[in-house]
């Protein structure tokens, strides 16, 4: 039953898929260069191909039987020798699928449309939007998803990455390549630049990077370790992947090692992992400690808490402590990062996102339930010490990218929800030349975005008579205290011309009055009001 449910679904989407398409393709431009996107982890959608028969089956994203699929198909043990995390099914081999051009695995990753969970899409609004700005699948518009399990310098994916340049640049009449990458995605990238810098100059024009974690995402990776994540939350967990069944699934991933906050970086607090214990003197007297571990000392912790830990496979208790062996591949990948450098051809961009609470320090315990073993903490529910950033990576951490950019913009939003974000947007159809906006500042780290034009004339008593009224939003980095919110006011401007006539132009005048309000949130409201009076000639 399960199995024609699916089909079902599979063809509901598909057909749902084509409909929107077919309204998306309006309007091409010849002129665009091509853009490849790249997402992050968890947004590709994965296959387990049987070595046996060959069949496929979609094992992520997926609602129906996830949590079985993912532990069966998915889980998988680090190979050192060649830096590779292997499936624990011996029959099975993880493919990402190439139709529409490698958009269709970075698109919509819901199985279930019906559904439709917002958290499950990955590039599908900007895939739309961009497609309403003249660019073309197949011709202008591309999309590379990979195996998000692996280390972000794995040779077979950056060997698939530079296939994938090739074949975009020859599909597009040799034009260079605008990638527009996503959270890890933007290490990936980084990694192949430090690698393949050739390749990269050859191909690359323009590489925009979309709130990546530079320097790592400590908070988020660390309560990682020791609880897992899930990707989808409320009720619908009871639909997808335990977190369970993912703590395990990513223990053994090393791109999630790599995703752990840098030592060397110079953070403006360094990021710590904090647990509440019960301590005894050497009189036997009970006291409460807050230890505090620095992200280098953390690694025992994770060694301690994890080091029972084990799943079943077929049968077998296989065991899975915090890896070494990973960390230590980790550690180089952190090295290839650090010494990349951008191409002289090429530019860098950088947009990353602000205004929300970010995971940053984690706490285990409580003056009232400290932790008695450290063996416990995977049953713990950790709190956060939070800093600036986009609810998952931190601020100083997307903006410190040791790069030379063009320019680097903070954006109020989610990291995953920054994908679809109109402030965005803008920004990327200015800097992929889509169109040539008059009101957008790119340097100033501001956009100015038109939100109202209302523009109505008519004669009255041989006059004629214009009004207009138009509005704007500025969006900006730069943001009033809070605390003196409350003071801010209203700004209101006059403004009056006129004009003698003449033989040539008849006499006129016009008045405005402009109203600048308060900054929220990022966003500052700007209103426009005038009135034009002329002599009807």
């Amino acid at each position: 039953m399960a199995v024609l449910l699916e089909e079902i679904v599979q063809s509901v989407e598909m057909w749902l898929s084509l409909l929107r398409r077919q309204k998306a393709e309006q309007y091409v431009d010849p002129n665009l260069d091509p853009v490849l996107l790249v997402p992050g982890i968890a947004g590709s959608i994965m296959k387990a191909v049987n070595s046996g028969n060959g069949k496929e089956e979609r094992v992520w994203v997926r609602i129906l039987g996830a949590d079985y699929k993912c532990r069966s198909k998915l889980w998988s043990r680090f190979d050192p020798s060649t830096g590779k995390t292997v499936s624990l099914d011996p029959n099975s081999t993880i493919v990402v699928p190439e139709d529409r051009f490698g958009l269709y695995a970075i698109d919509l990753l819901d199985p279930d449309l019906i559904i439709g969970r917002d958290c499950v899409y990955y590039y599908h609004d900007m895939i739309v939007e961009m497609i309403k700005w003249g660019f073309q699948e197949g011709k202008t518009l591309f999309g590379f998803g990979y195996d998000f399990r692996q280390s972000n310098r794995l040779p077979e994916t950056l060997e698939r990455l530079a296939a994938k340049l090739e074949l975009v640049y020859n599909a597009s009449g040799e034009k260079k390549i605008n990638i527009i990458s996503h959270s890890m995605g933007g290490l990936l990238v980084k990694c192949f630049m430090s690698l393949h810098s050739d390749i990269f100059e050859k191909y690359v024009k323009n590489w925009i990077a979309i709130a990546a974690p530079f320097q790592g995402a400590p908070g988020y990776v660390t309560s990682t370790f020791l609880n897992g994540m899930s990707f989808v939350e409320g009720w619908e967990q009871n639909f997808f992947i335990s977190k369970w069944s993912m703590h395990q699934l990513l223990i053994e991933c090393p791109s999630i090692y790599e995703l752990m906050g840098c030592l060397d970086f110079h953070w403006q607090h360094i990021p710590a992992l904090e647990i509440w214990r019960e301590k005894q003197d050497s009189d036997g007297n009970s006291r409460l400690i807050l230890e505090s571990y620095s992200p280098e000392e953390s690694i025992e912790i994770f060694k301690e808490a994890l080091s029972s830990n084990t799943v079943n496979y077929d049968g077998e208790s296989i065991p899975l402590p915090f890896n070494l062996e990973i960390l230590k591949w980790a550690n180089e990948t952190r090295e290839v990062l650090s010494s990349a450098k951008v191409p002289s051809q090429v530019k860098f961009y950088n947009i990353y996102g602000t205004n929300l609470e970010t995971p940053h320090s984690v706490c285990y315990g409580s003056e009232e339930t400290p932790v008695t073993n450290l063996r416990e903490l995977p049953f713990c529910q950790p709190s956060y010490v939070c800093v600036d950033g986009d609810g998952t990576v931190p601020t100083e951490s997307a903006k410190a990218d040791g790069l030379n950019a063009e320019a680097r913009i903070g954006v109020p939003g989610e990291h995953r929800g920054i994908l679809c974000d109109h402030h965005v947007f803008r920004i990327l159809k200015h800097w992929l030349k889509a169109d040539s906006d008059p009101y957008y500042n790119p340097v100033n780290d501001y956009v100015i975005l038109p939100t109202t034009f209302e523009m109505e004339s008519h004669k009255e008593k041989g006059l004629q008579v214009t009004s207009l009224k138009e509005e704007w939003e500025i969006i900006s980095e730069d943001q009033v205290e809070q605390d003196n919110m409350a003071d801010t006011k209203h700004m209101v401007s006059s403004i009056s011309v006129s004009q003698v006539g003449d033989n040539h132009s008849p006499r006129a005048e016009a008045c405005a009055t402009v109203i600048v309000h308060p900054q929220n949130e990022g966003k500052q409201h700007v209103e426009l009001n005038a009135v034009s009076v002329s002599v009807d000639a």
